[in-house]
């Protein structure tokens, strides 16, 4: 059976159903990005009668009103949406919200004379030759004769039946057709995702967010267009405080609004440890609120779906629009949102850069709101993120499949209390195989970015350790502001000796450590080097390190898991470095994890 339909309709006829709302834009990513240029390149295309591709809508289900009688859905446009809305600004002369939320007009000259389309401009503005905007003629809102009579008057040579030939052609551009590719109502996400890769293959990738951005700002019932305003502004100030202003000048509606208020906190505030997208806010107000994990669910939600009768009714959609706001409120909320990112600093991830599953601080927090929800005592909430965290990072639980693992564990959450799921968990893949044998395999990496030596760091800054060899420089210092990862066997001391990339690179041979200090230690063996630092303390000439006696330099070795054998280790010993350092690397990220 054939799910979708594809036709070809005038051009004047799609713009009438976006303004009747027939179709709704959704602005499912961004605002208007194209530039001027496209614009007027678009005209020029339809003005020759060339193809301008085709456009694609899903149309939402007919919902059951509470009458009794059917709504029929709209049309929602899934793709084309920086076309459609080129020509409602060039044609019908409408605004547009561009990329820095200001509302701006497009303005698309006109030679008819030459049929050449430009973009309005000042010299095209003192250049009488010029129609200085095609929405004047096209638009209806300007008498045509009027603006054909005025421009002869200002040029009486031109050729009047090239002329007229030509301001026809312009204002038959709204008769020219565009293809319409209309997704029947009953596909699932998957299927029209893979129907949109394969008409629009040069395209990006529309997400389960995506749709779910475009269910909730296509409806007028529940106020679904300031709902998606405020997960996208939100996600856009988290980021860039700057674009406050933008909103207060330029949607003077949306900041008069609720959500408007709750988010002036964000106007001051450059946190960057936590910065979500619009996915990963619609992911934790969902999964949050509606104890499931699928945004598949959402969509289907939104448009009023009844699983069981396989019916859509518009009680259900109402009351998914009521719960997702309630979920979008609390994850903007500054209490939550501030208490949130307190807990996952006091666990030591006090860096973006410590933190490089998004998934994970998104379940994270999904956890925080859940758990405080239930009613459960805020120490027990902090202890809980933190361990989950630190457990999800180290079991790698959200880098695949995160919504099916969303999904299970929201719903084991709300069946059981936390701490038997916790321990669950822990006893099935935190035992002693993994504390001794798995995570010293997964420490063998060259990889900087490992979650596992990102946990490890997060150990040192819990611990308020000192940088390798720093009397008084914390690792939070050096994570923080200044501070670089070197290496304990210099990195060209390993190239010297025939070692290559991934053997120097070892997690196990980084250390955070400050730049004076590396520089002193240069392409030396540590043998080499921690003789320097012995003679140091012993003649009170502190050249390399601040560290004045032997039990401060033992100490020093302890908190950053640097065997003490390094004192005296040359190349031969590098593999035999290596494998002890893992080992107390482990033993420090077991104890700091169950210290959470």
């Amino acid at each position: 059976m054939q799910k979708y339909s594809v036709n070809q309709h005038l051009i004047e006829t799609v713009l009438a159903w976006v303004n009747s709302g027939e179709i709704a834009i959704p602005e499912i990513q961004r605002p208007f990005v194209w530039d001027s240029s496209k614009v007027r390149d678009l005209m020029d295309s339809l003005y020759h009668g060339y193809p301008i591709g085709y456009i694609i809508a899903w149309r939402n289900p007919h919902v059951r009103l509470k009458d009794g009688s059917m709504s029929e859905g709209k049309k929602i446009l899934i793709d084309g949406q920086q076309r459609i809305t080129a020509l409602t600004a060039a044609i019908l002369g409408q605004y547009v919200i561009n990329k820095t939320y200001q509302r701006v007009k497009i303005k698309i000259a006109f030679n008819p004379n030459t049929e050449k389309f430009e973009v309005q401009n000042p010299a095209i503005l003192k250049d009488k030759t010029w129609l200085p905007d095609i929405a004047d003629a096209i638009s209806g809102k300007t008498d045509l004769f009027e603006v054909v009579d005025k421009y002869f008057e200002l040029n009486p040579d031109v050729d009047k039946k090239h002329v007229r030939n030509s301001f026809t052609n312009l204002i038959n551009i709204p008769k020219k057709q565009i293809g319409l590719i209309e997704l029947s109502p009953d596909l699932d996400i998957d299927t029209v995702t893979e129907i949109f890769i394969r008409i629009n293959s040069k395209g990006a990738l529309l997400s389960q967010a995506d749709f779910a951005m475009s269910k909730i700002a296509s409806n007028t019932d529940f106020n679904g267009h300031d709902l998606r305003k405020a997960i996208d502004y939100f996600c856009h100030l988290a980021i860039s405080p700057v674009y406050y202003n933008h909103i207060v000048e330029n949607d003077k509606e949306f900041a008069k609004t609720d959500f408007f208020q709750k988010m002036q906190w964000l106007k001051n505030e450059n946190e960057d440890l936590y910065e979500p997208d619009y996915t990963d806010l619609i992911r934790v107000a969902f999964t949050s609120q509606f104890d499931r994990g699928r945004l598949s669910d959402l969509v289907s939600l939104l448009s009023g779906r009844n699983f069981e009768a396989r019916t859509f009714e518009i009680e259900i959609a109402e009351k998914t629009f009521a719960t997702l706001k309630a979920g979008v409120n609390n994850f903007i909320n500054e209490t939550n949102f501030k208490r949130f990112l307190m807990i996952i600093k006091s666990a030591g991830f006090i860096s973006p850069k410590l933190i490089r599953s998004k998934n994970a601080i998104n379940f994270a927090y999904i956890l925080y709101l859940k758990l405080k929800e239930l009613g459960v005592n805020y120490v027990a909430i902090e202890s809980y993120v933190k361990r989950w965290l630190v457990y999800s990072i180290l079991t790698g639980r959200y880098s695949s499949s995160p919504e099916t693992s969303f999904d299970f564990d929201i719903k084991q959450i709300t069946q059981k209390p936390f701490d038997e799921y916790l321990k669950e968990k822990e006893e099935g893949e935190l035992s002693d195989a993994f504390w001794n044998a798995s995570l010293l395999q997964s420490l063998d990496t060259s990889a900087v970015s490992s979650p596992y030596f990102n946990v490890f760091l997060a150990a040192q800054v819990k611990g308020n350790d000192r940088g390798f060899l720093s009397k008084d420089v914390l690792v939070t210092d050096l994570i923080s502001i200044r501070g670089d990862i070197h290496h304990l066997f210099p990195k060209d001391f390993l190239k010297k000796n025939g070692l290559d990339k991934d053997e120097y690179n070892q997690i196990a041979n980084y250390v955070y450590m400050q730049s004076e200090i590396n520089i002193k230690v240069g392409n030396k063996p540590p043998e080499d080097y921690f003789e320097l630092v012995n003679k140091q303390m012993h003649g009170n000439n502190q050249q390399v390190s601040g560290l004045a006696t032997e039990q401060e330099l033992l100490d020093n070795l302890k908190m950053n898991c640097v065997p003490s054998e390094i004192m005296e280790m040359n190349f031969d010993d590098y593999n035999e470095f290596l494998a002890l350092r893992r080992k107390l690397m482990a033993t420090k990220i077991k104890e700091y994890y169950f210290s959470l």
